[in-house]
């Protein structure tokens, strides 16, 4: 992703309007697009010690110090992509095989997925349902839902994340 591009416009923009909405932003901590999210997350007036978290899959947090105020070095190489997939709800910018596994993981663990209309899987799997489970039968439009502009992103934000509050419950502690 370079500079200037699209992918990393939008990277910038969406850290900056998140960040102004009052979200926390978490990724996969490398790469070009966490340095645009956290350009533009430190531009935002409500940017904050905090705001932006990465989930690393080696083990040195040096690698992020740059572009994350809470650097999480898992040592988990890609099985660290369920912990991203986990969040309240997973964006994505275009994407590889990463983002592939992200989605489908953010898609098994019953999260919300926002997919930009840019080269990549993020434009492969915009308006689609990855499998047939019915994962919210209140919500008949569950899908990845598809956005073009980051304005588009953050209405579907604030439309449908008080609705996608159900959470993997398979496995069991039992004391």
């Amino acid at each position: 992703m370079e500079s200037g591009g699209a992918k990393w416009n939008t990277a910038e923009e969406l850290g900056e309007k998140l960040t102004t909405a009052g979200y926390r932003i978490m990724t996969g901590g490398l790469g070009d697009l966490p340095k645009a999210v956290a350009k533009g997350a430190r531009k935002s007036p409500n940017y904050k010690e905090g705001t932006l978290i990465a989930i690393l899959p080696g083990f040195d947090p040096s690698l992020a110090e740059d572009y994350a105020d809470i650097v999480i070095a898992t040592g988990m190489d890609q099985a660290r992509n369920v912990i991203v997939a986990n969040s309240d709800a997973v964006i994505a910018i275009g994407g590889g095989a990463g983002t592939l596994s992200e989605i489908a993981y953010a898609w098994s663990l019953k999260r919300l997925i926002i997919a930009f209309d840019l080269p990549g899987w993020s434009r492969s799997l915009a308006d689609q349902r990855i499998d047939e489970r019915t994962r919210y039968p209140e919500i008949p439009e569950d899908k990845v839902f598809r956005v073009n502009k980051c304005t588009e992103a953050l209405l579907k934000l604030k439309k449908y994340l008080p609705k996608y509050t159900k959470r993997h419950s398979d496995i069991k502690f039992k004391e």
